[in-house]
């Protein structure tokens, strides 16, 4: 967290919070939070727009108060204002996103401290994690377990593939360094010349731009795949080894790790017939308990899981509550993170896993019950190996 108001200033535990929230207030993340702060006994929180302080309307923040930064996503104004464009499935425009995001967001957090009040997130951070390539490096450096990536710009497709070819990776990940939700990513296989196939959610209209839609496709030709990466690159993307991921019901599955004041308190299955298991493109929740028996089948725990989600969000102490995207490899021996996300709490209806302090709590009881401890600055980080011992 940004730093805190003297512990005179902190509330006493059970006592109100004053809170507001950065976000869209139409936004279902809005709405959630509002409901969990109800039902936690505290004042509504006060909702701060993101197109009013993307439009210069200023931060009447105030002493003790917590300001929780929330996702500006799913806004078409929003959207606009801060990729400058009329078009909201556009793909490109990431770069300049990322550039006026992270602007707003120093100067809200500066202005927030300034007044004497705590944020949920570190706008330093955000940046990383808004930066797929310095989130990578930052993870690695920690020796965290992340797949291969390909260092360097990418400057279109004839370069990438001499570099795919290069590092001997014939199947890799193209993902734009700025971008969420799946959006731009690309599964990508080269088998040898002329073959290759692109799986992918974006579409490419006839006048070359690139849009989102709900649908996953295969593009097989290396015309039309040399068009979608030389359109990705200019905005910068990140290239990672493609890794074979566990199965369950025959399907591809992950899991997404939610990892509040450091410590892992929510997990979900995440599984699909495609190489992204984005819930949004079809990917559909699977059975926690069921991989959890596959992995304490080759003599894991998931506690394993669990702990390697609490490595990566280690790497980001200033941000309240991150999700962690953890891969687990075939055969459910080994996992790697594949991505950090800043607003990865979007779980409606999940309840925290036994023995994390979450139970019955969803993702945004389980943050609220951990603001006063952020107020006041005592946020640490539990020792390793407590999941073992509460009997995770």
């Amino acid at each position: 967290m940004s730093p805190s108001p003297s512990d005179s200033a902190a509330p006493q535990a059970g006592a109100p919070l004053r809170l507001t929230v950065v976000g869209n207030p139409e936004n279902r993340r809005t709405t959630l939070f509002h409901d969990a702060a109800r039902r936690a006994g505290h004042p509504p929180p006060r909702v701060l727009a993101w197109r009013d302080v993307l439009t210069g309307a200023g931060y009447p923040f105030a002493p003790g108060e917590f300001v929780r930064i929330d996702s500006p996503g799913e806004n078409a104004e929003v959207d606009r204002l801060l990729r400058g464009t009329d078009e909201p499935t556009r793909v490109e425009g990431t770069a300049r996103w990322h550039r006026r995001f992270t602007g707003a967001l120093r100067e809200l957090t500066a202005a927030a401290r300034h007044a004497g009040a705590v944020t949920s997130a570190d706008p330093e951070e955000v940046a990383v994690l808004f930066d797929k390539r310095l989130c990578h490096a930052r993870l690695s450096a920690a020796q965290v377990p992340v797949p291969m990536a390909l260092p360097g710009p990418v400057v279109g497709w004839g370069s990438l593939r001499e570099r795919l070819r290069t590092a001997d990776m014939c199947r890799a990940f193209v993902k734009p360094a700025h971008g969420s939700s799946a959006s731009g990513v690309v599964a990508l296989s080269v088998a040898g010349p002329g073959r290759v196939k692109a799986t992918t959610s974006v579409e490419t209209t006839p006048d070359g731009h690139l849009h989102n839609s709900l649908r996953v496709r295969d593009y097989t030709s290396e015309r039309e795949v040399a068009a979608l990466i030389d359109a990705l690159a200019p905005d910068g993307v990140h290239v990672e080894r493609w890794l074979p991921k566990a199965s369950q019901g025959g399907r591809a599955a992950d899991f997404r790790v939610v990892v509040v004041a450091g410590r892992a308190t929510h997990a979900v299955v995440r599984t699909s017939r495609h190489p992204m298991t984005n819930l949004h493109l079809g990917g559909a929740r699977g059975d926690l308990a069921e991989a959890e028996a596959a992995i304490e089948a080759t003599g894991g725990r998931l506690s394993d899981v669990l702990d390697t989600a609490e490595q990566a969000a280690a790497c980001f102490p200033g941000t309240l509550c991150v999700g962690v995207d953890i891969l687990p490899l075939t055969g459910w021996r080994r996992f790697t993170v594949g991505e950090v996300n800043a607003f990865g709490d979007l779980l409606p209806r999940l309840t925290g896993l036994p023995g994390t302090g979450a139970e019955g709590l969803d993702t945004y009881a389980t943050q609220l019950a951990a603001i006063p401890t952020a107020l006041a600055g005592r946020h640490t980080r539990p020792a390793a190996g407590r999941h073992a011992e509460a009997g995770t």
